[in-house]
This record gives C-alpha cells, sequence and structure tokens, in this order.
C-alpha cells in the first residue's frame, strides 16, 4: 500500500524547491551582469569571447568552457576562446573530433548531451571522453541574423551536475549578447581600418599637393625669371583660387587610383 507523506512534509518541500530555483535565477543574474560588465565595454573580438568563456567556466565549475568561430563564408572553424587554456587565440579544429559542434553549428540549435554514452554521434569518441571524465556537452549557437557565426561549448566533469533547462536558457541568453558584442567589434574595426585608409589616403593627397605646387612655381620661376615672392605678388586672388581648385582636382583624381 502506498503511502503518502504528510501535508506539511509536501509543503516543506515545495518550498525547499522554490528556495533551490530562486538561488539558481540569483546567481544567473549575477553573471549574467558580469557578462554584461566585461563584453560591454570591449570593442575586441578576442577580449570578448575569452571574457565569456571564462564567467561560463567560472559560474558552473565546467570541466571545459569554449568559444568556437566559423571562418567567413562558413568554411573553417576555429577554438578562439577556452577557459581552461586561457593562451588559446585561434586553433582550426576539426569537426570530425566534434559532431556535436557540428551538429548545433549545422541546425542553429542548442544541442544537449546530458549523458555522452547514450548519443549515437559520440559513439566513435565516447570511449576518449569517458576516460577524460566527461558526463555532459552542451553547445549553444551564436546567432546573428539568423546564421550561426559560432558556438559556445560547455563540458561538465562526471561526477557534476548535468546542466539544467534554467542552466541551458541563461548560456543562450549569453550567446545572444555574445553575437551582439561581436558584431558592434566587427563593426568597430571595420570603421577603425576605413578612417585608417582615409587618414593615408588625405597624407597622400597632402604630400602630392606640396609637390605639386613646388614644381609649378620652381618652374614659372625658371621660364619668368621671377622668385615665388614676385609670381605670387603679380598673381591675383581669384586665380589662385581657380588653380587651386584644378590641382585638388588632379591631385584627388590621382591619390584614388594609387
Amino acid at each position: 500500500m502506498l503511502t503518502t507523506l504528510p501535508t506539511g512534509h509536501q509543503e516543506i518541500d515545495q518550498l525547499r524547491s522554490r528556495v533551490e530555483t530562486l538561488e539558481q535565477e540569483r546567481r544567473h543574474l549575477l553573471a549574467l551582469v558580469e557578462v554584461l560588465r566585461e563584453i560591454g565595454g570591449s570593442l575586441h573580438y578576442v577580449d570578448i569571447v575569452q571574457a565569456v568563456a571564462r564567467r561560463l567556466g567560472q559560474t558552473f565549475g565546467l570541466d571545459r568552457s569554449s568559444v568556437f568561430l566559423v571562418e567567413r563564408g562558413g568554411g573553417t572553424v576555429h577554438l578562439v576562446a577556452s577557459f581552461e587554456d586561457p593562451s588559446i587565440r585561434n586553433h582550426v579544429v576539426d569537426l570530425g573530433r566534434y559532431p556535436e559542434l557540428r551538429r548545433a553549428l549545422d541546425s542553429g540549435q542548442t544541442v544537449n548531451i546530458p549523458d555522452i554514452g547514450e548519443d549515437p554521434d559520440l559513439a566513435a569518441i565516447v570511449s576518449a571522453l569517458s576516460n577524460r571524465m566527461v558526463k555532459s556537452i552542451t553547445v549553444v549557437p551564436i546567432s546573428w541574423r539568423g546564421t550561426p557565426i559560432g558556438a559556445i561549448f560547455l563540458r561538465t566533469f562526471r561526477e557534476g551536475p548535468a546542466c539544467t533547462a534554467a542552466d541551458i536558457r541563461f548560456v543562450e541568453v549569453v550567446a545572444e549578447l555574445t553575437a551582439a558584442a561581436l558584431r558592434n567589434a566587427h563593426r568597430f574595426e571595420r570603421l577603425q581600418a576605413r578612417r585608417g585608409a582615409s587618414g593615408l589616403a588625405g597624407e597622400r593627397e597632402r604630400a602630392a599637393l606640396l609637390g605639386f605646387m613646388q614644381r609649378l612655381l620652381d618652374g614659372h620661376a625658371a621660364r619668368n625669371g621671377a622668385g615665388h615672392d614676385g609670381l605670387l605678388a603679380r598673381t591675383n586672388e581669384a586665380e589662385l583660387e581657380r588653380l587651386v581648385e584644378v590641382a585638388l582636382t588632379v591631385i584627388g583624381q590621382e591619390t584614388a587610383e594609387s
């Protein structure tokens, strides 16, 4: 005959469960604030991905917390940040060794494997993972406008707890923030590149203008037997403006073609 817990015991269990849920939400919120603080103040992709890998690894006490990015055009995948080895910056990976990563990047959906021994895609590497005491793997795509541009890769120890549904949702929010931060970093780098190119073109134009005017004045002086001061004295302001405009037009065309 089945027995039921007294109502008082059931209420205590429900209250304990609720307290645990609230505590988990509190930890997630605190971690999210830290993630925002770190990646929101950076415009360099290396700092962003390193901060994400480090913060998630610390929050969950993971065996592995990594960030992968896909090369433009959907080709090569790079390991760009790793919690367990912060020195990693740009390591090309073989997706044949990461079938769960390939699945997440191809589908654009989160891949959660609570028990590596029960996933058929990992059959070829499950022995190696077991030797490393791996229990579960979660891969969350980092997407921009519906296209996966990378992924957050989490791996837990056999003795540790697997990621809960709330944990996964938290990581998905982090992935969304990471995508936005990486996009901002990309825009910033493009802007810096354009400014650099514009500044270089401006320097070339100024140098060309000075050289042009020097040769122009020297040529006129040699031809007419007058120095710079005499030449300028005989030239009215309107004529000078016309010559400058013509010179700037020619120089602008030349520097654009160079």
